[in-house]
Formats: structure tokens, C-alpha cells, sequence
């Protein structure tokens, strides 16, 4: 028997809405499964919520909820601040905040605000004093070089030591300009040319050749100083040239002032195979490679080594190191009785501190910059502001020394602070005193080794 066709229509429409159903009931498990909501839900928002969504997620809210409807809105980010762990409210799981705990948040909130821009303020105005004071500097520095360039150096012989040289000298002469002062000043009394650096060097060079093949061509240039007694000195020069200024890292092996260090040093062992290298010498040669050319800082390293003080210590000469020793614990004396005595007390004699300040002009114990500014002032009135700097730091440091013991006072001294003010240092050795009992430091050292010479002669005076 045939079914009607009305029949027929209506089983069909009964198995599409059935398969339909079987699907969305798949759709519905697919979109459970990866944690989404299928989009048939979506689809049934209208614009409104929409677009009130949007503006929630925006932080665009129509109108903030007040504190008595402890209306709570899900957060969709986190506080990143301890502004915002202030200013929010709680989480929707926990109470809501006070009133009076909303306030005092608001309030902690407020004074918050005053002091960052307090903070931020000062800081300001100290970026700008800042700011100033730099200016001032290079306007100073500026000036300074063309008063130099134009005025004194061009006129040295009669200028160098007018008041008003010696005024400029100690404000520090201008880095552009202190490798030509340095040179006129510490002069050339060995009448070194560039001629006999280069002779020097090429010198120097065949040794280093000779020693790393075990040749022995040069020993009859060198009679009287041993193989071993050379190679020493040169591996000594390695050595020190890698602890030479290591925070630059321009001495050190790859460095672009390394082969001129090495050159400068190596020459001077054939230059003065008498002394040859001293532990400290690297230091010198690298202070002045930094404001001179190579030959010229050859020169100028050579001259300065010969000064009497200088070569007293590079040569290692006991007793007249000792003599140094005893003319500057007169000035100690003299200046600092109280910090005197205190060292006196402790047994801390001036060879555990000074050795270092002269054996490197203080280019190892002090900031570089300030070092120079040393140098300066050491170039124009000799040894003597050596010591002076020497009793200007322990000045500068009375207070804290005279609180120490012996173990304490070795350390601080052979290693000074990093961020040592270069204003006050220099304010310091201006209130030092370089006269005792009407005698300046150059008498008081001749008549210590006039002294020195008398008891090593076993005068009777002296023995009575």
C-alpha cells in the first residue's frame, strides 16, 4: 500500500529536525571540549550588551558604582602597582572595603602623589644644579686653554712662575693642554732626543728576540747584569703592564696603548739597565702616554725618574728613603700632632703607606683625574707636594684615622675611597704647612742627610 504524500513530507521534516538536533548536540560537546561557548550563544546578544562590554574592557564605564552598593565589577587584568592594590577594590570572593578603609587608602593615595613629586622636584633641581655647575666647568676649562695657548705658553720662561701661573696651575691645568705644561716643566736635563728612544727601542726589541730564542749576542752590552737578571725584568714588565689601570682596559694585552706601554719601559731597562724596571714604573709610563706622544712621553718618563726622590726609591736606596721618611714625619709632626702621636702610639711608621703614594705619584691610590691634578701642581713645585699631598690626605681623613687601630689604618691608607672629592682634597693640602722652626722642606732633608752621612762616618760629635 502507497503512503500518502502528506505522510511522506512529514517524516522527512521529523528526520531533518532530528539529524539537526544530533548535530548541534555534537557541535555543543566539540565547543565544551576546548573549554569555548558555541557561537549560536553568541550570535543571540544584541549591540547593547556589546557595546557595553566593549566599554567595560576599555574602562570606559557609563558611571562608577558608589561605595553604599558594594557593586563589585569582574576585573579582567590584575593591579601591576601598589597605587592600583590601593585605589581597587576587592576581589569579588572576599568582603568589600569600608567606607572609612576606602578613605584612608584614598587618603595614603593622595600623600603618595605629594611625596613623588617632591621627590621628583628635588631631583629636577638637582639635575639642573647639575647642569650649571658642568657648564661652569667647561666655560672655566675653555678660558683656561686660551689663556695657556695664548698668553703662557708662549711666553714661558718669563710667565711659568708669576702669581698668576701658579694660581692657574693649581685649579688643574686643562687636559688639552697638560702634556705640553708637563714636559716644559719636568724639562730635559738628560737632552733625550727621539733619536735615541728609537735606538733604545730597537734595542729592546732585539733583546726580546734574543731572550725568547735563548740567544746570547747581547750579553757583552749588558756586562755586569745576568741573563736571568734581564728575562726577570721583562717578565716583570708583562706582569705589571696587565694590573696597569685594568678599569680602562686599554694597557692590557689587545688594548690600544699596550705595545706603547711595553715600547716606553722597554726602552728605558736599555736606557738604564742600572736600574732597569721597578715595580710601579707602569704606572708613570701609562699617565704620561695618555697626554704626550710616545717619544715624548719617553722622554718626560725618563727625566722624572732621574729626580733625586725619584731615583732614590727606584733605585731602592735604604738609607735615603729612611732620610725621606724622617723630613716628612718633621712636617707630620708639625701639622698633625694629635693624628702624629696616634700613629706613634699604633707603631705605624710611614713606609706602609707612602712606598705606594711615590713609587706610582699617586697615580695607583687615587682616582686618575685627580691624580693628574696632582701631577700638576707636582710638576711645578717638585718632591715637596708629594709629601704635602701625603699629610693633606691624612688631614682629610684625621677624624675617622685617629678612631682606628694599626690593622685598620694600613688598610684604609694603602686603599683610599674611590669618590675622594677632589675640591676637598685640595683644600686640605692648602692648610699644610711646609715649614718647621723656620725651615723649609729643603733644609729640613738636607740637614736629616747631612745627619745621615755624619753617623755612617761614626763622627765623635754625634757618638757624644
Amino acid at each position: 500500500m502507497a503512503a500518502s504524500p502528506a505522510l511522506l513530507f512529514r517524516d522527512r521534516n521529523l528526520l531533518a529536525r532530528k539529524q539537526s538536533a544530533r548535530l548541534d548536540k555534537q557541535n555543543d560537546l566539540g565547543w565544551k571540549l576546548f573549554g569555548k561557548v558555541p557561537l549560536r550563544e553568541n550570535a543571540q546578544k544584541d549591540s547593547k550588551k556589546i557595546q557595553k562590554e566593549y566599554e567595560d574592557k576599555a574602562g570606559r564605564p557609563s558611571k562608577p558604582p558608589s561605595p553604599k552598593q558594594n557593586v563589585r565589577k569582574n576585573l579582567d587584568f590584575e593591579p601591576l602597582s601598589t597605587t592600583a592594590l590601593i585605589l581597587e577594590d576587592r576581589p569579588a570572593n572576599l568582603p568589600a572595603k569600608p567606607a572609612e578603609e576606602a578613605q584612608k587608602h584614598r587618603q595614603q593615595y593622595e600623600e603618595m602623589v605629594v611625596q613623588a613629586k617632591k621627590r621628583e622636584l628635588k631631583e629636577a633641581q638637582r639635575r639642573k644644579k647639575q647642569l650649571e655647575e658642568r657648564c661652569r666647568v667647561e666655560e672655566s676649562i675653555g678660558n683656561a686653554v686660551l689663556t695657556w695657548n695664548n698668553e703662557i705658553l708662549p711666553n714661558w720662561e718669563t710667565m711659568w712662575c708669576s702669581r698668576k701661573v701658579r694660581d692657574l696651575w693649581w685649579q688643574g691645568i686643562p687636559p688639552s693642554v697638560r702634556g705640553k705644561v708637563w714636559s716644559l716643566a719636568i724639562g730635559n736635563e738628560l737632552n733625550i732626543t727621539h733619536e735615541l728612544f728609537d735606538i733604545c727601542l730597537a734595542r729592546a726589541k732585539e733583546r726580546w728576540r734574543s731572550l725568547s730564542t735563548g740567544g746570547s749576542e747581547l750579553e757583552n752590552e749588558d756586562a755586569g747584569f745576568s741573563a736571568a737578571d734581564r728575562e726577570a725584568s721583562l717578565e716583570l714588565i708583562k706582569l705589571d703592564i696587565s694590573r696597569t689601570f685594568p678599569n680602562l682596559c686599554i694597557f692590557q694585552q689587545g688594548g690600544p696603548y699596550h705595545d706603547t706601554l711595553h715600547s716606553i719601559l722597554g726602552a728605558y731597562t736599555c736606557y738604564r739597565p742600572d736600574v732597569g724596571y721597578v715595580q710601579g714604573m707602569s704606572f708613570i709610563a701609562a699617565v704620561l702616554i695618555l697626554n704626550l706622544d710616545t717619544a715624548d712621553a719617553f722622554i718626560a718618563f725618563s727625566n722624572l725618574l732621574n729626580k733625586p726622590c725619584q731615583m732614590a726609591f727606584f733605585r731602592v736606596d735604604h738609607g735615603l728613603m729612611l732620610t725621606y721618611f724622617a723630613a716628612f714625619e718633621v712636617f707630620f709632626e708639625e701639622n698633625l700632632p694629635k693624628l702624629f702621636a696616634h700613629f706613634k702610639k699604633n707603631n705605624l711608621t710611614p713606609d706602609i703607606y707612602l712606598i705606594d703614594w711615590i713609587f706610582t705619584l699617586y697615580s695607583k691610590s687615587l682616582p686618575l683625574d685627580l691624580a693628574c691634578r696632582i701631577w700638576d701642581v707636582f710638576c711645578r713645585d717638585g718632591e715637596e707636594f708629594l709629601f704635602r699631598t701625603a699629610l693633606g690626605i691624612l688631614k682629610l681623613f684625621e677624624d675617622i684615622l685617629t678612631k682606628m687601630d694599626f690593622i685598620h689604618m694600613a688598610q684604609f691608607l694603602t686603599r683610599l675611597p674611590e669618590d675622594l672629592p677632589a675640591e676637598e682634597l685640595f683644600a686640605s693640602i692648602a692648610t699644610i704647612q711646609m715649614q718647621s722652626r723656620n725651615k723649609k722642606w729643603a733644609q729640613v732633608l738636607t740637614a736629616l742627610q747631612k745627619d745621615s752621612r755624619e753617623m755612617e762616618k761614626g763622627s765623635p760629635a754625634l757618638r757624644h
